[in-house]
């Protein structure tokens, strides 16, 4: 990854807007990573606002904190959403519809970190003027030092095929091989107008994704799957109302033999307990030789060096 040049003045400006919940120092690691490559603009939506994190992040002159309490929500004139889900859909439209001196604005999650090849700034100033939205693709995290990934298979005949050579047991139950999202997050040019900004996708009026291109040159690195110890504490909440959960679609068509993601966890929590749950983490999250030697074959191992202490260290001197 090189260094970037993202604060220049005849470069666009970029911005990330997330809704987050978490440690002190998840937030801080997020926020700081991406001000290293060059973010011109945070937008940091508190769900939980604790005071400590709200003054860390305030002292930084390109974060913008909203704090997501009752007064929050009075102002965008909506009840609190229920779901987080609609709670990041209305911050990120919000954000959208503000003036923030960007040229672009992308949606992520406190766990994903942009990984360029070059400056995300000459990426996105290389792109036509028609291109108004522009989609990263994620590549997952293994378990293991934190800086393995599993890389995205593109949509195709070959997937599948790809997928089950990688995961003989449970391949067939993660969509391209990932227990999270294979769609990635988009980046979308401001001064579009009324936006709605959601997770994946961004809709102007009945068009989804307007001028969407694909930018290969810049991963969406998603830390989903740390240690065992994370994933099953996030697991009940995943199944129930995160990524793992009933409504989402299965990996493959139901006349194929489809079984969802939550269907599958649940059968095999069912059948084994919390032995099976680890055994099917094992198998698709957890960086063993094994892992990683079928991932290297395939040319789907990647290496991120992420680095995240080093970088709190330097944006946020006084809470490092």
């Amino acid at each position: 990854m090189t260094a970037p040049r993202d604060l220049s003045a005849d470069l666009p400006r970029w911005g990330v807007v997330s809704t987050i919940k978490a440690p002190l120092r998840d937030i801080l690691g997020f926020a700081a990573h991406h001000l290293e490559l060059g973010a011109h603009r945070l937008l940091i939506f508190l769900d939980d606002p604790a005071p400590a994190t709200v003054a860390a992040l305030k002292a930084h002159p390109r974060i913008r904190v909203f704090a997501c309490d009752d007064a929050h929500w009075r102002r965008l004139g909506v009840k609190r959403p229920a779901k987080h889900q609609a709670r990041q859909t209305a911050n990120a439209t919000f954000a959208y519809g503000r003036k923030v001196q960007l040229d672009w604005i992308i949606h992520i999650d406190v766990d994903e970190f942009l990984w360029p090849e070059t400056s995300v700034a000459d990426r996105l100033a290389a792109l036509d003027e028609d291109v108004l939205c522009a989609r990263v693709r994620p590549m997952e995290q293994i378990a293991g030092d934190g800086n393995d990934f599993k890389a995205f298979i593109p949509p195709g005949p070959g997937r599948a095929e790809t997928v089950r050579r990688l995961y003989p047991t449970f391949g067939d139950f993660v969509k391209g091989g990932f227990m999270s999202h294979v769609q990635g997050k988009v980046f979308v040019r401001t001064g579009l107008g009324r936006l709605t900004v959601k997770i994946h996708n961004v809709f102007r009026g009945d068009e989804t994704n307007p001028g969407q291109v694909e930018l290969r040159d810049i991963a969406l690195a998603h830390a989903h799957a740390k240690s065992w110890e994370d994933w099953i504490a996030a697991y009940r909440y995943r199944l129930e109302k995160g990524s793992y959960r009933a409504e989402l679609a299965p990996a493959r068509p139901r006349d194929q033999g489809g079984m969802t993601l939550h269907e599958a966890l649940r059968f095999v929590e069912a059948d084994s307990g919390e032995a099976g749950l680890r055994a099917f983490y094992d198998e698709i999250c957890a960086a063993t030789p094994e892992a990683r030697a079928r991932l290297h074959r395939a040319g789907m191992l990647r290496r991120c060096e992420l680095d995240l202490d080093r970088k709190i260290r330097r944006q946020f001197p006084d809470f490092a």
